[in-house]
């Protein structure tokens, strides 16, 4: 039987690189692999161009929501705690969760998963009532904000990435959430802090109460490529789960990363979330993330109704126990 050939583009990652640089072939497909940068996997048409597709989670639900003939399969390629994701003018009186209501609060659009994830563990977590906070959407272009609160405070240029953080520094804005870290913070501008100066205690804490490691982005097929070869999905799960184990095992290695204490970063990681918390598939962990999200994107009106995971992932085996497909 001959090899179908699929376009795939996903970050250049070390748990997808296997898989990009040919070392881990998918049974019964030829790749031709398209790595991206965050300006790629940004664009909402991107999925139209390739076949395989990372895709932002809260978009991807989008997409099903409007009828697109797109599935996934449980792949998460993208994952990250967001405590640390906030930050705030600090003339603006800011000290806790609770003063973020009744302030304009910068946004680089409404439907991120980066945003909604924020927005809900704010909810949740700290009882902040989102609709008493003025979001504004600098970028003015990735989806859509809640009613009276559709105008951008930048139009949609270059210049927009670099307006928000000119907004948060000057106090015109009194917080902002962002996948980025602002420019003026990393420069040292004392005008700027994040809301939760400790923020890895914070995303610990938050981890070790809810099991939840956020999911990001997706990995998507094209429906019709489904329907016509019902064995892709299969296929595609197990390499990209070989490729992560590979690259965890190399990682492992401690003289493949030169840091002195790589050893103790990775015992820490594994007595918080586990051996294996990249881990792909329909596990409890996942589902709990993926469910969370998809509530989240129904109460921020992203979506007009709550999908069940069922519908939003195509079947797939359980993880193989190691790399199977390789060069």
């Amino acid at each position: 039987m001959s090899r179908l050939t699929l376009s795939l583009t996903c970050g250049d990652y070390e748990i997808t690189r296997p898989l990009l640089d040919g070392t881990v072939r998918p049974d019964g497909i030829d790749l031709i692999a398209l790595p991206s940068d965050k300006e790629r996997i940004f664009r909402l048409d991107r999925r139209a161009e390739v076949d395989v597709s990372e895709l932002n989670v809260v978009q991807y639900l989008r997409a099903v929501e409007q009828g697109e003939r797109l599935t996934a399969i449980p792949v998460f390629p993208h994952r990250r705690f967001r405590h640390g994701s906030i930050f705030v003018n600090t003339g603006s009186g800011i000290r806790t969760v609770a003063d973020l209501e009744g302030r304009a609060v910068g946004i680089g659009g409404y439907e991120p998963a980066a945003a909604v994830w924020i927005r809900g563990i704010l909810q949740d977590e700290h009882g902040l009532h989102l609709s008493k906070v003025d979001w504004q959407d600098v970028f003015g272009g990735f989806g859509r904000l809640p009613d009276g609160q559709d105008a951008p405070l930048a139009p949609t240029d270059s210049a927009a990435r670099h307006r928000i953080d000119e907004l948060l520094a000057s106090g015109a804005i009194s917080a902002t959430v962002s996948a980025y870290n602002p420019p003026s913070f990393l420069a040292g501008d004392p005008s700027v802090a994040r809301l939760f100066p400790d923020f890895p205690e914070a995303e610990k804490a938050y981890y070790a109460k809810t099991g939840v490691f956020p999911v990001m982005h997706v990995v998507t097929i094209k429906q019709d490529l489904v329907d016509a070869h019902p064995w892709i999905p299969a296929s595609l799960f197990a390499a990209f789960t070989s490729a992560r184990l590979l690259a965890m095992e190399r990682l492992r290695n401690p003289r493949t990363l030169p840091f002195a204490f790589v050893q103790d970063v990775w015992r820490e990681q594994d007595r918080l979330l586990g051996e294996d918390p990249w881990q792909y598939g329909r596990t409890e962990g996942n589902d709990r993330a993926m469910e969370l999200i998809v509530r989240y994107a129904n109460e921020q009106g992203i979506t007009a109704g709550r999908a069940g995971l069922d519908s939003l992932f195509a079947p797939v085996d359980a993880e193989p126990s190691g790399p199977s497909s390789i060069v």
